[in-house]
C-alpha cells in the first residue's frame, strides 16, 4: 500500500514521512528479488515549483498524480497539507530522504544507481556517500549531458542501469526533467524504484550550499537559493512560485464553503 494523497492546488501530494518512504523502498526492493514487476515505481519529491509546474503543464500533473509517492518537499507544501487536515505532516526533503535511504541501503544490501549531477562532481558524491555509509553498494552512475540523449544513448543508459542490478535509482536532473524521465523510463526498468531528488546531488557533493536549518523550517529556503543562484532561479522564485499562495487560499476557501454548505 502507498500513502494517501491530498490534492494541493494542482496535484496529489502524499501524506507520508521519511520512515514510511524508506520502509516502502526496502519493501519494494525485497519484492523485486522475489518477482519481476511489470514496471518500475517512482517517487517525486515535490516542492511548490513542482506543483506550479503541474498547474501549467498537464503532462506534469499526470506524472505527479500517478507517482507511487509525491512527498511534500518545502514548508509551504507542508503547511498546505496541514491546512487540509494532515495536522502532523512534516517535510520530506529530497536531500535528507536520499541520505536516509542510503543508510537503509547500506544495512540491507540494496544497490543504488546515481543518474544526474555534473560529471566532475559525481565521483566526489560517490566517495562521500561511501565514506558516510560504509557498505553502501553504488552499482553505477551516469551524468547525462544537458542536451537530450539520442535514442541510441538512451538505450545504452537503460542497459547500464539494468546490468548494474540496481534496486534504486536516484535521479538528480531537476524538476520537471527528472519527473518526466522517471515516468518515461519506468516501464523499461522492471522492479526498480526511481527517486527524483532534485538538487541533492549538488548539495551532497559540496557543489552547492544548503540553506541553514532555520531558513528551511521557516519557509525561507527559496530566498537563500535565490541569493546563491539568482541567474538560474529568479524566474522560478519571482514569477512561478508566488502564484501558489493565492491558489492555495482559493482551494481552502472552497473547502470551507463545501463544509458549510
Amino acid at each position: 500500500m502507498v500513502p494517501e494523497k491530498q490534492w494541493v492546488v494542482s496535484a496529489g501530494i502524499s501524506k507520508t514521512s521519511y520512515q514510511e518512504v524508506i520502509t516502502l523502498c526496502a519493501q519494494w526492493a525485497a519484492e523485486r528479488k522475489q518477482t519481476r514487476s511489470p514496471a518500475g515505481r517512482y517517487i517525486c519529491v515535490t516542492s511548490v515549483h513542482g506543483i506550479m509546474t503541474a498547474h501549467d503543464d498537464p503532462e506534469m500533473a499526470k506524472i505527479l498524480n500517478e507517482a507511487d509517492i509525491a512527498t511534500p518537499d518545502g514548508m509551504p507544501v507542508v503547511w498546505a497539507l496541514r491546512s487540509f487536515g494532515a495536522k502532523n505532516q512534516q517535510r520530506v526533503y529530497g536531500p535528507t530522504l536520499m541520505l536516509g535511504i542510503c543508510a537503509a541501503a547500506a544495512e540491507s544490501g540494496m544497490r543504488v544507481f546515481l543518474y544526474g549531477g555534473h560529471a566532475a562532481a559525481l565521483p566526489v558524491l560517490e566517495e562521500r556517500l561511501r565514506k558516510q555509509f560504509p557498505g553502501l553498494a553504488i552499482a553505477g552512475s551516469y551524468s547525462p549531458p544537458f542536451r537530450a540523449l539520442t535514442p541510441h544513448e538512451d538505450e545504452q543508459v537503460i542497459g547500464m542501469i539494468r546490468d548494474s542490478r540496481a534496486d534504486l535509482v536516484f535521479v538528480g536532473i531537476g524538476t520537471p526533467k527528472q519527473e518526466k524521465w522517471m515516468y518515461g523510463h519506468r516501464a523499461r526498468l522492471p522492479g526498480v524504484t526511481l527517486i527524483g531528488v532534485g538538487a541533492a546531488f549538488d548539495f551532497h557533493a559540496g557543489r552547492t550550499s544548503q540553506a541553514p536549518g532555520w531558513m528551511q523550517g521557516s519557509g525561507l529556503e527559496w530566498l537563500f537559493r535565490l541569493v546563491a543562484e539568482p541567474r538560474r532561479l529568479w524566474k522560478r522564485y519571482l514569477l512561478v512560485t508566488p502564484r501558489f499562495l493565492p491558489l492555495w487560499a482559493l482551494q481552502k476557501l472552497r473547502t470551507i464553503q463545501w463544509f458549510n454548505a
